[in-house]
């Protein structure tokens, strides 16, 4: 079955929709083939608009924890969309969603509904700013934030740097008060805050990055970043959009023990609807207008449908007991399969897992920061991607992204995917070797 339909597809979107598609990595640069147009989703399988179906392990990038149409989410938001789909004023379901996250977030007292992660981070650092009255922020390479000018911010020479745009339309003016350093590397943070003494108002850190592939942190290291801000008295953002009810019911700090000033989440809390918070200590948050002086509106913020599409996907986790533990037994076999079989076909390749989420990078590995990450062989894994595509398997299309286990996932649909793996990574190892044997001549 060809993917003639979706290859259409994209040639109309193309005509009314800048790059054809809506967020970059959906247009499958990376790897080298024209996007997948889907039609339909259910449980673990996708369905494209040429009929194929695949096993999902993207999940709209990790929102869909229950999976597709999950029925009671899908009940929720058409119960939600008969009562009215907006209303710009209050409702009790904002605070019922809300409740749910307070009471399963160790950080969080108070929180604010936004409409997507970008809106969350973006949010929490100007908060930050106006709590601290000090300027400068300090993220990770490879740690993604969203899309706000503050962290479209690549690293200049050396470690221990202010930033550089690393986009057209983001001003040096806003490139100077972002402070770029290597993930997992304490000591550049230790110096970081001797180099700037009292100007620094928040390390913002995703606990498990998901956005450079999967990278865990080191032991130690997210609570150095703990002690380190309580000593200079800047604020720990942790940045749980992706890990937030992902790996755990508590997300990455009640796995970690590592409790930050501030979090925003977003994807699961919104069941797949758009959807963005932003919370923790009471007195931070407590400077939020209308209480405040730090302004933060959003017309759509709390809207009905995300928050009914949350909270039912909130009290699902809250009434399964063995949820997650279902998931990290699940994506525990998924990726010990991944790991045997590249070392079966002689693959370099290091794999990682924390929760539902996983990745695996084809590189020696070991894979602690965006610098190692960046070693992997990107040209492997388009081969490798475009045979388990044809195979029926759904992966992100890029070597850096994570992927996701669901609990419509079954052990047979692990066993599909590894079954697949096997053959895919022996066709993209032919491959490999076939372009560097020489051609006599």
């Amino acid at each position: 079955m060809s993917f003639e339909r979706s290859i259409a597809a994209f040639g109309r979107a193309k005509n009314v929709i800048a790059g054809g598609v809506n967020s970059p990595v959906r247009a499958f640069r990376a790897v080298g083939l024209s996007p997948v147009f889907m039609k339909s989703g259910s449980g673990a399988i996708l369905t494209d608009v040429d009929g194929r179906h695949y096993v999902d392990y993207v999940l709209s990038w990790g929102p869909l924890l229950l999976g597709h149409a999950h029925p009671a989410v899908v009940k929720a938001i058409a119960a939600a969309a008969a009562r009215g789909t907006s209303f710009g004023t209050p409702t009790e379901i904002e605070t019922e969603l809300a409740e749910c996250i307070v009471a399963a977030m160790p950080s969080i007292e108070r929180i604010r509904f936004v409409s997507s992660g970008t809106e969350a981070t973006m949010s929490a650092i100007r908060l930050a700013r106006g709590y601290t009255r000090r300027p400068k922020i300090v993220k990770f390479a490879g740690c993604y934030h969203g899309h706000a000018d503050a962290f479209l911010i690549s690293a200049g020479s050396g470690a221990l740097t202010n930033g550089v745009p690393n986009s057209p339309g983001v001003t040096e003016g806003t490139a100077r008060d972002t402070i770029v350093l290597p993930f997992n590397d304490a000591a550049a943070v230790e110096r970081t805050f001797v180099e700037h003494p009292d100007a620094i108002a928040a390390v913002v850190v995703e606990p498990y990055p998901g956005n450079m592939g999967l990278v865990l942190p080191q032991p130690d290291y997210l609570k150095r970043l703990r002690e380190l801000c309580a000593e200079h008295r800047a604020l720990l953002i942790f940045d749980e959009v992706m890990s937030g009810f992902r790996v755990g019911p508590g997300g990455a700090q009640a796995r970690t023990g590592v409790v930050p000033d501030l979090t925003t989440l977003g994807k699961v809390i919104g069941g797949g609807l758009p959807v963005g918070a932003f919370g923790g200590r009471a007195d931070v948050m407590s400077y939020l207008s209308p209480e405040g002086p730090v302004y933060q509106a959003g017309t759509l913020s709390g809207n009905p449908l995300a928050m009914a599409a949350g909270l039912a996907t909130l009290r699902a986790i809250r009434d399964d007991a063995t949820l997650f533990e279902r998931l990290e037994v699940l994506t525990r076999v998924l990726t010990e399969g991944l790991s045997e079989i590249a070392a079966k076909h002689g693959i370099a390749h290091t794999v990682a897992r924390a929760g539902s989420m996983f990745g695996i990078f084809f590189t020696d590995g070991p894979v602690v920061d965006l610098e190692s990450a960046m070693k992997s062989d990107t040209a492997f894994f388009a081969k490798y991607y475009a045979a388990m595509l044809d195979r029926g398997i759904y992966l992100a299309p890029s070597q850096f992204e994570a992927g996701f286990v669901s609990t419509a996932h079954t052990t047979r649909h692990v066993e599909q995917t590894l079954t697949a793996a096997d053959a895919s990574m022996a066709h993209a190892a032919a491959q490999r070797a076939q372009a560097a044997t020489p051609v006599s001549r």
